[in-house]
């Protein structure tokens, strides 16, 4: 048990530096409606094993968990497994750690839990981030991998969905502020070349794929609100009955 509460700790603090943005542009809000839509989620999982889980492992989420969002063991097997043969078996990639920061300059961290270590009160939720990152990459000749992304500047992670999103440029302009200091105003991007997929229909995929990330962090929120709630109105209800109890046993006591 300890040994898994170190590696979780370690993970966690290796997402948060490899996802950190420097700066960054504002984080759109990410569409939470998507979490309780279950075909949504099945669809980011579906984005996740085939996009995600090549570099990235999911090293504390089991294959067979996927029950819990609809889908039969049977669909796991023949449409999300492809690093492994057994259901029970972890998310984890073949990866070496050593050959991912070789290849590109940082370790690919575990996404088990990406999404709720990347909040940041000031600027959105882990899912607010994940959604913009994943919605802003773009051509950028002078990075070792051709991307960039606006979210995370100098990103080591290359577009690797760019044949969903098609490839883009940004334009930025110079612009002085009151101190007359230069600085390098965003203005929108420049399609260069067509995606699979249009504007709305990726930014909806991307929405799928976040909410499978936000839901993989915390598998159980749904019932652990539900619970919560329950355990609320018992409280109230209990506290109520103490309440009249009380009244009713010092009644006659002058």
């Amino acid at each position: 048990m300890k040994k898994f509460i170190l590696s979780l700790l370690a993970s966690l603090a290796m997402a948060t530096s490899a996802f950190a943005s420097s700066g960054g542009i504002a984080w759109d809000k990410f569409p939470a409606d998507k979490l309780n839509d279950v075909a949504a989620l099945q669809n980011g999982a579906k984005l996740f094993v085939n996009y995600c889980l090549n570099c990235h492992s999911a090293a504390f989420m089991r294959y067979n968990r996927m029950r819990d969002i609809g889908l039969t063991e049977e669909q796991i097997k023949n449409n999300l497994m492809f690093a492994s043969d057994k259901v029970g078996d972890l998310m984890k990639v073949s990866l070496d750690a050593r050959q991912g920061k070789d290849w590109f300059g940082a370790t690919p961290p575990d996404l088990t839990v990406i999404a709720r270590s990347r909040a940041d009160g000031s600027k959105g939720s882990g899912a607010d981030y994940l959604y913009t990152y994943l919605r802003t990459f773009y051509r950028d000749d002078t990075k070792a991998t051709g991307w960039n992304n606006l979210a995370f500047p100098s990103v080591a992670m290359p577009h690797v969905l760019w044949e969903l999103q098609g490839q883009r440029v940004a334009k930025f302009e110079e612009e002085k502020d009151a101190h007359d200091k230069v600085a390098h105003v965003f203005k929108g991007f420049e399609q260069v070349t067509p995606g699979k997929m249009s504007a709305a229909e990726y930014d909806s995929a991307m929405g799928d794929l976040v909410a499978y990330l936000q839901w993989m962090g915390e598998p159980v929120q749904k019932q652990r609100v539900r619970l919560g709630v329950a355990v609320l109105i018992f409280l109230g209800l209990f506290t109520f009955i103490a309440w009249r109890l009380n009244a009713a046993y010092w009644k006659d006591i002058k």
